[in-house]
């Protein structure tokens, strides 16, 4: 009995199934957090149990994870440019899973990793590069595919997914390192992301669209409207809605927590492996543990608190929450040396945080304009990153004027600042600034 060949024709869009949606999405934010645990977490914890300063290693974090700032040129891009046939933004996510992909292998071609920091901050540069393009394809579609009512719960999953593929690939990464080698670790992550990679092969944004360029299928006409075709369009919108009061306070506060967020991220493992003489498995497992328990609780309880009691509350309850669990941890500096304190500050940290984390990124939804929704929201997430960035580059410098008791409690100054900011996000005067600016803009 002959079987029949699989029609793809038959697999339904994105736009036709909620469920699929949902999965799709979430083993994109996987695909995210692969190289984000070994690269920002796993990577680093190797580097300092093989003697690395914390220069090297707050170089080597921050220079690999700044491409991710460069999302706010990515987006434009991707808003100006793309090829409809395929969907609006599927394109540039089967670009970026490629890219990751080329890039690991990478990693296997250096030789003495331990002795070419420089040529792992390169590759980890270019994995992060692919990275951001996967990033900011994946939240344009995101935008364009999820109904209204599905955002919020697709936040709380999509990064919960991100949480425990980051954990995933630190707890794994770190063993295989040890146990194996590197380049066996890369090549591992490699397959994962090729598995990945048969979503946005499989599953079309709308139906009709081509699965490849050289098949069957047309262009979506409401992608088709969708598209904006000149720059000026592009960047006169983005200018206007970015710089209204409540979107640019946001990002402020944005920058601000994600510094000090990248300041905690790079301290952990330098405290840890070499203050506190733990093993680089130690503190990649327990790190990786705390991820997953964020994701897991991110995913079914951190978008339910923010739908109930509304975005600007809780961030700022999150926020208070998180200066005051750092001003405990850093009064408990002479019990650092028993773990379970370490091991509390940690899970608490990184629960608190992906609970505000995605607060912030239901908040940034709501004030994207939807006609340059995409790359307003990547604008948020480049801050965020920049910011990141800038918290792993200061350590360096604060270690030399600072104790790691200090160096801790900093956070509390850039969080404070956000907290500050918040009183001042009025979300619907916001909305009906938006409604205007769509008024003029249809008149003109």
């Amino acid at each position: 009995m002959k079987t029949k060949p699989l029609n793809v024709n038959s697999i339904p869009a994105l736009s036709e199934k909620g469920f699929l949606r949902y999965i799709t999405f979430a083993a994109l934010y996987v695909a995210q957090g692969i190289p984000e645990g070994l690269i920002f977490y796993a990577m680093p914890a190797w580097l300092a149990i093989n003697g690395a300063s914390p220069a090297e290693i707050g170089s080597f974090v921050g220079i690999s994870i700044l491409p991710w700032s460069f999302k706010l040129i990515n987006a434009p891009i991707m808003d100006r440019f793309t090829f409809l046939p395929m969907g609006r933004r599927r394109p540039w996510v089967m670009v970026g899973q490629v890219g990751l992909l080329i890039s690991f292998f990478l990693f296997t071609l250096i030789s003495d990793p331990l002795n070419n920091i420089f040529w792992l901050t390169v590759v980890g540069f270019t994995v992060s590069f692919f990275g951001s393009f996967q990033d900011v394809a994946t939240d344009g579609m995101a935008i364009d595919i999820l109904p209204l009512d599905q955002q919020a719960r697709a936040n709380g999953i999509m990064w919960g997914a991100k949480m425990i593929g980051t954990s995933a690939s630190v707890a794994l990464g770190s063993w295989m390192i040890n146990s194996y080698s590197f380049s066996t670790t890369v090549l591992f992550y490699s397959m994962a992301i090729l598995f990945i990679m048969a979503f946005p092969i499989l599953l079309r944004e709308r139906p009709g669209e081509r699965f490849l360029p050289w098949t069957e299928g047309a262009e979506s006409k409401l992608a088709a409207r969708l598209q904006m075709h000149d720059w000026k369009s592009i960047f006169k919108s983005l200018f206007r809605v970015f710089f209204l009061p409540a979107s640019l306070l946001m990002g402020i506060g944005v920058f601000n927590s994600s510094t000090g967020k990248g300041l905690i991220d790079t301290v952990l493992p330098v405290l840890t492996v070499q203050e506190l003489g733990w093993a680089d498995t130690d503190y990649s497992q327990i790190f990786a543990t705390a991820n997953m328990i964020s994701g897991i609780l991110g995913m079914f309880i951190g978008g339910a608190l923010i739908d109930f009691f509304g975005r600007i509350r809780m961030m700022t309850i999150f926020l208070i929450l998180l200066m005051a669990l750092v001003a405990t941890f850093s009064i408990l500096s002479p019990y650092w040396n028993v773990e379970e304190v370490v091991i509390g500050f940690m899970i608490g940290f990184y629960v608190l945080f992906v609970f505000l984390t995605i607060a912030v990124f239901a908040t940034a939804m709501q004030l994207c304009w939807k006609r340059v929704a995409a790359t307003q929201f990547t604008l948020y997430m480049a801050v965020s990153n920049l910011g990141l960035s800038a918290g792993a580059y200061i350590l360096g410098p604060l270690t030399e004027m600072f104790s790691y008791p200090q160096l801790i409690l900093a956070y509390i100054f850039f969080a404070g600042i956000m907290l500050v900011l918040l009183r001042f996000v009025k979300l619907e005067k916001h909305q009906e600034r938006v409604k205007d600016l769509e008024t003029k803009f249809n008149e003109a």
